[in-house]
């Protein structure tokens, strides 16, 4: 379908589209694998629906990561100067920098260095979930209050970032992922974006005078070694460190505990049998896919993709979060069942640019949630569920607030 005049228009960054996502997935699926669809500023892309098609493109390697590759991209166009230092990282690159990148952080995210942070995540837990407990009115709101806070607070331990300086990583994260796909909006970020790099740059001073045992330190050896690491580099990896290394996680949490929430003989079933915690965070990674849409990628060469002519500079999305309830894959897909096992969800990718936080994320999802029903019983939402403040972000699935009572 390459007729301009037959894009199919969804406006995926409204509110209506976020509440009522699920059946416009299932019609879309319905209609076909594969669609072509206008973005907000006109531009034709192609988006992936289906779940055999979706794991298909993402490891897909004439499909490509880099936009700089493609200098008529809108964009680069719109993209102000401040954003530059913050683009350069593993999301945004391809072999062989994509490999060289990656390489230098992922012995920090393996599962076995993860497990070593379990008791410090409960601690964590454990703080705040004291604080709420002992709020007056025995009410919350659980994302300000709990699954925003952990998830930053373990990767700042893990950068070496200041005790005080987190909460300021909340704004800038927001801002930059209200940015994706929107260019639009890149001129309402660009202070933020100043600020962020003036303070990053501060930071990085100060540790090449005093390392640490931390990963900002690390990374500071790695880019003295050489062309192992640019300046951009570097930016841009702590960068993208600390808004994936907390952002999908607050949303894990934050939706893991709605879907227990909606679904109150699971929560009651988790309860009596709280060793299912690890079938019940796959199955809120699927149900509710913390990322909702692949972040962007370009067609490298023509090519025939599952029948569709790719062309060269081609913009793809892959829809996560209607992949993960295709019901040609799952059975029941739109039902929440913590025991479904196996769950071959695809909520952290597939191939070269799979999670590399997936297993922190599993644990600090598994922790959170854990020690929430422990801690607070009689938990209720503490809304009307037709008014969920869903984020009008393209690229998340999450909540600005969830205030419950218990």
């Amino acid at each position: 379908m390459s007729d301009h005049a037959s894009l199919l228009t969804v406006d995926f960054f409204s509110p209506e589209f976020k509440s009522n996502a699920w059946k416009a997935y299932r019609e879309l699926r319905e209609r076909g694998a594969i669609h072509r669809i206008r973005m907000p500023w006109d531009e034709p892309a192609w988006l992936i629906v289906r779940y055999d098609e979706a794991q298909a493109a993402l490891t897909e390697k004439r499909l490509l990561k880099n936009v700089e590759r493609f200098q008529d991209k809108e964009i680069l166009r719109r993209r102000p100067k401040e954003m530059e230092v913050f683009v350069h990282h593993m999301l945004t690159s391809d072999p062989p920098d994509h490999t060289r990148l990656r390489n230098l952080v992922q012995q920090a995210f393996t599962p076995r260095m993860i497990e070593q942070l379990r008791e410090r995540i409960e601690e964590i837990a454990e703080d705040l979930l004291d604080k709420i407990a002992g709020a007056p009115g025995r009410e919350a709101d659980l994302i300000r209050d709990y699954a925003f806070p952990l998830p930053i607070i373990v990767i700042s331990d893990m950068l070496g970032v200041p005790r005080e300086d987190r909460d300021r990583f909340r704004e800038w994260s927001n801002a930059v992922i209200s940015t994706i796909n929107r260019p639009e909006r890149f001129e309402a970020i660009r202070s933020r974006m100043k600020d962020f790099q003036d303070y990053l740059g501060r930071l990085f001073e100060e540790r090449r005078r005093n390392p640490r045992e931390d990963l900002i330190s690390g990374l500071l050896a790695a880019e003295e070694q050489g062309d192992r690491l640019s300046e951009k580099e570097l930016y841009s990896m702590v960068f993208l460190l600390i808004i994936a290394g907390h952002e999908t996680t607050v949303n894990l949490i934050g939706n893991g505990v709605l879907a227990l929430l909606q679904h109150p003989e699971q929560m009651a079933l988790l309860r009596r049998e709280p060793q299912r915690i690890t079938t019940a965070v796959e199955e809120i990674l699927r149900y509710y896919s913390p990322v909702e849409m692949s972040t962007n990628r370009w067609v490298g060469e023509d090519f025939s993709f599952e029948g569709h002519p790719f062309r060269h500079g081609d913009l793809v999305l892959v829809a996560i979060g209607s992949a993960n309830r295709d019901e040609r894959r799952f059975s029941d897909p739109d039902v929440f069942d913590i025991t479904r096992d196996p769950n071959p969800h695809i909520a952290f990718g597939k191939g070269i640019h799979y999670c590399l936080g997936a297993p922190l994320a599993r644990l600090e999802g598994q922790i959170a949630i854990s020690r929430l029903l422990d801690r607070l019983p009689d938990l209720r939402l503490d809304l009307d569920e037709s008014s969920l403040p869903w984020r009008e972000d393209f690229l998340m699935r999450g909540l600005l607030r969830l205030p419950v009572r218990f």
